[in-house]
């Protein structure tokens, strides 16, 4: 049974943060003004800076809890979710999953403009779960909760316990592969799916015999960005327990951690806060602190690389390795490519998804709703009113419970 949460850390929980950023042991730095090393620590320290003296986290709290908040459990475990109804006289269910190293807060930027009615009468009901192990939802006690039971997770929370018989689905990063296991082991639920990223375990573990030249330069792309920026993703899907101890008990540490992968990711040309403000990233690394929840969070790494692994050192391989059935996804399928993220060929994609639609986007990156939220609700509007069949949208809007 859901019930109204309402987001409220205690002062004794921020009081030690800022004792523990005043009492930061700082580390020697060697020329590093592009980052190439790591975070910045001139950058670093005028964050940390900021946070201890400046950053006003009942304020945040204020605005984060504007957004109306609740809390169920599915499955047994607790899932935290904002579930905010459409204005428009007809929405279409919409959930967007967020990925790592961000949080639920990824998506408050689009919100208000999803949830406005179109020159139609359309508009959306937003959901956004928390991923469990991260933010306000629960932090799983065993293993096994991987991208298949997120996604039987997220499909029971928008169909029993919120009563749509269909949906439309969201992902970027982590999300994109929780929304792809939606569309392979839930498809009469969908409407259909929406993606920034394609995961990258298509080109993994794909036959490099059987890539045309388009595919093989993407596969190589993959491999020096690998190379050059996924020590995190090795560390995290190996031994992230190591890791975990030092962030969760330093701040500093914990955002120098994160805050990496908001300026190298993100679409900022060397300038992180061309893209957010101070407050923007503070808020989404708090949150992982004050919940302590940067252990549970890798821990999707390591499920994602048993899966991998068990599908690429065997022999009898499918088109899916994380889809044991061996199929592609049938539902229709839009696809936003921004700027500084790494995606396949269409024809590639095409394999693995029904591509209904592709858009360039002019700018932006890896953090589409937090850097350019005007032009990803403005992508997923094309999606549902010029794509998706009137039919079903009437259809889905018969049986949504409002």
């Amino acid at each position: 049974m859901k019930h109204l949460f309402n987001i409220n850390i205690e002062q004794s929980v921020l009081d030690d943060l800022k004792n523990r950023l005043a009492n930061t042991r700082w580390t020697d730095e060697v020329e590093n003004t592009k980052w190439e090393h790591g975070t910045n620590k001139n950058y670093l320290q005028e964050l940390c800076d900021y946070w201890q003296n400046a950053f006003d986290w009942k304020k945040r709290e204020e605005y984060l809890n504007s957004f109306p908040h609740f809390k169920t459990t599915v499955d047994g475990i607790g899932l935290h979710y904002i579930h905010q109804k459409g204005e428009g006289q007809h929405s279409i269910p919409l959930l967007l999953i967020h990925g790592w190293p961000d949080s639920f807060v990824r998506f408050l930027k689009i919100i208000p403009l999803l949830i406005k009615a179109d020159e139609n009468g359309f508009s959306f009901d937003v959901i956004v779960p928390s991923i469990p192990g991260h933010g306000f939802s629960d932090i799983p006690t065993k293993p096994g909760v991987n991208t298949k039971r997120l996604a039987k997770l997220f499909t029971h929370l928008l169909t029993q316990e919120l009563g749509y018989k269909k949906f439309v689905a969201h992902g970027g990063d982590l999300g994109s592969t929780i929304t792809e296991q939606i569309a392979l082991y839930h498809a009469d639920s969908l409407l259909g799916i929406h993606l920034t990223d394609i995961p990258y375990h298509h080109i993994i573990a794909a036959d490099p015999d059987k890539l045309d030249k388009e595919e093989k330069k993407y596969s190589k792309a993959v491999q020096k960005w690998q190379m050059m920026e996924g020590a995190y993703n090795m560390i995290q899907g190996t031994k992230p327990q190591s890791l975990a101890y030092g962030l969760n008990d330093s701040p500093a540490g914990l955002a120098a951690w994160i805050i990496e992968k908001f300026h190298n990711w993100s679409d900022c040309h060397g300038d992180i806060e061309s893209c957010f403000t101070k407050d923007e990233l503070l808020t989404n690394v708090t949150i992982y602190w004050v919940t302590q929840t940067i252990n549970s969070s890798f821990r999707h790494y390591v499920e994602a690389s048993k899966d991998l692994m068990q599908t690429m050192y065997n022999p009898l391989k499918k088109i899916n390795p994380f889809d044991k059935t061996g199929n592609k996804v049938e539902v229709p399928t839009a696809v936003a490519e921004f700027q500084t993220d790494l995606l396949p060929p269409k024809d590639f994609a095409n394999k693995y998804f029904n591509v209904q639609q592709w858009t360039k986007m002019p700018k932006g990156g890896h953090f589409a709703a937090m850097e350019q939220p005007e032009l990803l609700a403005e992508d997923l509007r094309k999606f549902v009113t010029d794509v998706l069949a009137h039919s079903q949208i009437e259809e889905s809007l018969e049986s949504t419970l409002r």
